[in-house]
């Protein structure tokens, strides 16, 4: 009944979702800032010029772009574009447009260019349409070259990141545990959440501002977790089934132990993500919300949909034959043939399908691959690492802590600010464009400045040419446009566009816009009624960037506070939760500290072909927010682990070794699928998806290794018994939630004896 019901909440929410579609936002809306003003005044007198998303048609002529032939050519171009309703197009053949043509450019041809202005609701999909639009007219006139600019028409060629995450979670999880059911297992199940996830959010963003790479993101993460949350719930249920439980009983153990993990890390990772809607943002909360629906469905698939199956499969968990492991093999090397486009590989669908067809009546094939031998805890390499670091714990502590702090050095010197269309590959048309404007015009032609004002009394042409005067004059602007009104006859707003002298993500541009508004416009309208608001894609970035900067301290407390109680009260520690905020806070600077160098720098370019660039301003919250969610999952399921066996044993030290031991293995697999999936998408064209992906696989990887398995086990060495201390009136009002499942500890029963102790503030010791 429940995989039936997982099947029905597919298909239907598929197909009614296949009628609705879904809506993605080009543009984000800020609250009371200038820029927000100066789109009013825009959106107000100027219908709606600046409110929505723009692109250009640049196009150069080597026998002059006044030629008839290309005028006629580009003229005929212009006039389809504006049929398409609600879009205009500013041609440079017109007067409003005489200023869009370059004659003294760095070119070998004269270069021109048209505005194109799209409606502030056109979703992201209807603006790559006209796009593409653009592109297939493709005027067939010699020496004529035409290029479709801006980052709304920009094409993106993603990588099938999904497709190779899959891929090689079938190689890992074989090689990890050696069972085809056990590998097949959490990948249904992941794919199945995050298949009714999307769908879900798909729905989200009819109601929410949902950016339109929150979908990539929502599938990063969910793949990511998706596998993950099941796989440790598999390894339970296996672990079980050799101690000799029952079907039933294994399935209602594991997620008794396994499953109460995976629901509080699920619920941790949907918290921290849904912090972000502290930004009171719309862009923000439709990418929180997207992306924790994605969370929340997989988390609820490993707790329903995987219980159902591991009944059905059974104790065939454990029954591996030769046919199934070379089978799964090809099927993997298939997927990464689709994934990179490699002909050859996709021969391994079909293989695999001769081989288990053969292994049906083929003895060999239908061999049992022999089980791998459980070694004792004390004998595996994850237990005696435990020992090595618990025997010099001052040394891993102070070591693992100083990689970390030396990967975060360059987070103090993080820029906030939108990158422009220079990071683009080169040979895409968005960059091409990009670069013709620039060698034409100047890289401030990419992102001008839109200055607006109303004017209640109507025009003052003294006062607007001296706006317009001292704009000239200014040594950070290339050039700035004569006033136009909007009603030559009875004007009630003006607006000048300005062009800077440098590209829209230099900080020299940041800086004049900030000059602006503080010096340059107060001083030329002292004395007038003029009130100039500098809007434009430029200036909402700046204001954009200013306003999460001032936030995201608030919403870093708010988290870190929110995860420390959470984790007081299920591991009723004080010590616990403050060393796991901490190491997380150093594993997320030093992720920082990567992307910093990587992108911002530049140090990553000749890997990722992307040029240095200042940090997407919703980056750093949203990274935190993610990374910090997914390093809980591991401190969960390793500390749960750990508190298991210490209520059983009361011995801190063996608790930590053997609950290290008792994880090592799932949480190295669980993270290298988690480190594949999102290296994946870092090999996109979007630069956004890429810094994600690089962020996190760079966070999950320390989170894995220099967090879980070398400072984990020192602190918790140095700290010993006083890791579960809590006062005993803390203890008295924390509510009991037993994450790590029902387990019998070895203590006195004596209630008066047990009050007595918690009273004076120490350790409850188990009775040996």
């Amino acid at each position: 009944m429940v995989v039936l019901l997982w099947l029905a909440a597919a298909v239907v929410g598929g197909s009614v979702l296949g009628a609705v579609g879904t809506r993605t936002a080009n543009e984000f809306t800020l609250p009371d800032v200038e820029s927000r003003r100066g789109v009013d005044i825009l959106d107000d007198h100027f219908g709606g010029r600046g409110a929505g998303a723009s692109g250009s048609i640049v196009f150069v002529a080597e026998q002059g772009v006044n030629h008839p032939e290309v005028q006629a050519t580009m003229e005929t171009l212009f006039a389809r574009v504006a049929d398409i309703d609600d879009v205009s197009v500013v041609s440079p053949y017109t007067a409003e447009g005489g200023r869009q043509i370059a004659t003294d450019g760095q070119l070998a041809g004269e270069l021109a260019y048209a505005e194109v202005q799209l409606p502030a609701d056109m979703n992201f999909e209807e603006t790559v349409k006209i796009g593409d639009e653009i592109r297939d007219a493709d005027p067939d006139v010699a020496g004529l070259q035409v290029e479709v600019g801006g980052e709304a028409f920009a094409e993106f060629e993603e990588p099938q990141a999904e497709i190779v995450g899959v891929a090689f979670a079938i190689m890992i999880l074989i090689v990890a545990f050696g069972s085809v059911i056990a590998m097949g297992l959490p990948i249904g199940v992941g794919l199945a959440g995050i298949g009714v996830g999307t769908i879900l959010a798909g729905f989200v963003s009819q109601v929410l501002e949902v950016p339109d790479f929150a979908q990539m993101i929502g599938l990063m993460i969910g793949l990511g977790v998706g596998i993950d949350y099941a796989l440790f719930i598999v390894t339970r249920f296996r672990e079980n089934r050799r101690n000799g439980q029952d079907i039933e009983g294994s399935v209602t153990t594991a997620i008794d132990t396994a499953g109460r993990a995976v629901a509080f890390a699920g619920a941790t990772v949907v918290i921290s993500l849904l912090g972000m809607t502290l930004m009171q943002l719309n862009f923000i909360t439709g990418m929180a919300v997207s992306a924790a629906t994605v969370v929340a469905v997989t988390m609820v698939a490993s707790l329903t949909l995987l219980p159902a199956l591991m009944g059905f499969v059974g104790q065939r968990i454990e029954v591996t034959r030769w046919r199934g492991i070379i089978a799964a093999g090809l099927v993997s090397l298939s997927l990464l043939g689709v994934a990179f486009s490699v002909e050859p590989l996709l021969f391994g669908l079909p293989l695999a399908a001769v081989v288990m067809l053969a292994g049906l009546a083929f003895k060999p094939l239908k061999r049992e691959l022999p089980r791998r031998p459980q070694r004792p805890l004390e004998e595996t390499a994850a237990h005696r690492w435990s020992r090595v670091i618990q025997a010099y714990p001052w040394r891993a502590a102070l070591g693992g802590a100083a990689v970390l702090a030396v990967l975060a050095l360059p987070v103090f010197g993080m820029r906030l600010g939108f990158s422009d269309e220079s990071n683009y590959p080169r040979d895409t048309d968005t960059r091409q464009a990009y670069d013709l404007l620039a060698a034409g015009f100047g890289p401030g032609y990419n992102g001008p400045l839109l200055l607006a004002a109303e004017l209640p009394n109507g025009a003052e042409p003294d006062a607007l040419a001296g706006v317009t005067a001292a704009l000239n004059d200014d040594p950070g602007i290339a050039q700035a446009s004569p006033p136009q009104l909007n009603d030559e006859s009875d004007p009630t707003a003006v607006v000048w566009q300005v062009f800077p002298t440098t590209a829209p993500q230099d900080q020299e541009t940041t800086d004049l816009v900030h000059e602006l508004r503080s010096d340059t416009l107060p001083a030329v309208t002292e004395g007038t009624e003029l009130d100039i608001a500098v809007a434009g894609s430029t200036a909402m970035g700046v204001d954009f960037s200013d306003y999460l900067g001032d936030r995201i301290l608030l919403f870093f407390a708010a988290v870190l506070t929110l995860s420390f109680l959470l984790l007081m009260v299920v591991f009723r520690s004080i010590l616990v939760p403050l060393k796991a905020v901490i190491m997380n806070l150093l594993g997320i600077g030093a992720a920082y500290g990567v992307i910093v160098a990587g992108f911002q720098w530049g140090w990553l370019g000749p890997v990722l072909g992307i040029e240095a660039a200042p940090i997407e301003p919703f980056m750093p919250m949203m990274l935190f927010a993610i990374v910090f969610g997914l390093s809980m999952d591991y401190e969960v399921f390793l500390l749960s682990r750990i508190k298991e066996d210490w209520d059983r044993t009361g011995d801190s030290r063996t608790s930590v070794a053997n609950g290290l031991a008792s994880t090592a293995r799932v949480i190295t697999a669980a993270a290298l699928i988690m480190i594949v999936v999102f290296s994946a998408f870092a090999l996109g064209d979007n630069r956004v998806i890429t810094m994600a992906g690089v962020g996190l696989a760079t966070a999950v990887f320390l989170d894995a290794t220099l967090i879980r398995m070398l400072l984990v086990p020192a602190t918790m060495e140095l700290l010993g018994d006083r890791n579960w201390w809590v006062p005993g009136w803390l203890g008295r009002i924390l509510p009991h939630i037993e994450v790590e499942g029902h387990v019998e500890p070895q203590l006195d029963t004596d209630d008066d004896d047990r009050s007595e102790r918690e009273d004076q503030d120490v350790p409850l010791e188990p009775v040996a």
